[in-house]
Formats: structure tokens, sequence, C-alpha cells
């Protein structure tokens, strides 16, 4: 072998040999590299609770008052004199007629119906109803009007009551201080589960807010849509948010 030759070989063993230790070197600065960074974005994930008691700002009252007559046009006339009745007694309750809003007239007509429950084309007659809602911002007059309102049955009136119904008209301004509450629990719940195993919390790397849950006072009741419960003046709110943190 020439002198030439042998001098290109050695040269290309060296060359081969300095890529193939480029190669290693760049191999585990690359390994190293990617385990610095899968360390630092190992997380821990919790769940933070905020919850405040509400007290309702907005109450519905409905009822309906209904009569029986054997024509349409007595039986308006009985209707519209029953009305009016209602109307004098929530007047004596100092609730203005803004705060009133009355409903279509309904008619139905009842038939005689056999002894063995088959109806008949023999009309008896014509029942007339015709529903009265009052929305007011006093819940506690609300809730008075509906326990009270059957006292008009000894005036001659039929009157069938719902269930108020109680509102809280501040929510979309609570729910950010909700949130930020909740997000505030999950860090801490985040610090001591990490620090339990000798690691810190860094920033927040994702959260998840859940649905809130308006529930009774002292009330256990949760939804996977989220609960709202109306026949209560006094509610307890409650968020939840699933919150991720670097660990350090």
């Amino acid at each position: 072998m020439s002198t030439n030759s042998k001098n290109n070989t050695i040269g290309l063993l060296w060359l081969g040999l300095s890529l193939a230790a480029g190669l290693i070197i760049a191999s585990f600065l690359l390994s190293s590299t990617l385990q610095k960074i899968k360390a630092g974005e190992q997380t821990i994930t919790v769940k933070g609770y905020a919850e405040k008691n509400i007290n309702s700002d907005l109450g519905v009252w409905t009822c309906s008052i209904s009569v029986f007559s054997y024509d349409l046009v007595s039986g308006y006339n009985k209707l519209q004199n029953d009305v009016t009745v209602l109307l004098e007694y929530l007047k004596n309750k100092n609730i203005n007629n803004s705060s009133i809003k009355l409903g279509s007239i309904s008619n139905y007509k009842n038939f005689q119906y056999t002894s063995d429950g088959r109806q008949t084309n023999n009309l008896l007659g014509y029942t007339l109803e015709r529903s009265v809602t009052v929305t007011l911002n006093n819940v506690d007059l609300i809730e008075q009007l509906a326990s009270e309102s059957t006292s008009l049955i000894q005036q001659g009136l039929q009157i069938t009551s719902n269930s108020p119904q109680f509102f809280f008209t501040k929510l979309n301004d609570l729910k950010i201080e909700m949130l930020g509450k909740a997000t505030k629990d999950a860090k801490e719940r985040a610090k001591v589960i990490a620090e339990s195993s000798g690691n810190e919390i860094g920033g927040i790397k994702s959260a998840n807010q859940g649905v809130f849950q308006i529930t009774e006072r002292n009330s256990a009741d949760v939804s996977d849509w989220g609960e709202y419960n109306l026949t209560s003046i006094k509610k307890t709110i409650k968020a939840v948010v699933t919150a991720g943190f670097v660990i350090k």
C-alpha cells in the first residue's frame, strides 16, 4: 500500500471515530435536555373548592283563579270579579301594578261522565282560569303571599297557589370571585401535597372550571350539570376548579 493510500485510510478512520464520538455526545446532551424538560413539565393536578352563603334577591309567586259556570258570559264576569278581589288584596300589601302580570284567560268545557268513566256529549258547563304572577325584590313578602293567599278562599275565591321561586340576580358578578377563591384553594392543596414529598410547586399550568352548585343552605345536593335551588331564600353557592401546577 502506498504512503498516500495509507494516510487516506487513517484520515478516514479518524474522521469516522470523530463523527461517532460527536453523535454519542450529541445524543447524551439531547437526552439530558429532554429529561430536564420532562422533569420541568411534571405537574400535580388538584381540585379547589369555594363556597359562599347568599340570600335571594328576587322572588316570583304565581297563582291562578278559576271559576265554574254554566255559560261563558257569566263565567267570564265571575272570573273578572274574583281577579279584582285578588288585585285588591295585593294592593293592600303595597304591591304596585308594575309588579303584577295577568295571564290570558283559558276556558275548558266540562262534559258529563258515565259511572264507568266514559265521557258523554252532555255539556255540564265551563271552567275559566286566569293566572296572576307577582315579581318582587322583597322575597320575604313573596313567601308571605304564598303562605297566606289561601285566606282568599274565605272570600269565595277558588285560588291555586304555586310554590314561590327565589333567584339570585348577581350570580355572574359572583362567579369571578368564586373562581378566584377556588383556584387559590387548589394552589394551597397542591402546595401541601408537593411539600409532603419534598417538592415545591411553580406556576399554574392548566385550569378547568367545574359547574356551579347553588343549593339550599346546609344541603349536600349536587348535580353533574349544576344545581340551582329555586325554593329557598337562603342558599349556598359552590364552585369547583381543577388546576394543574408545575412541580419544581
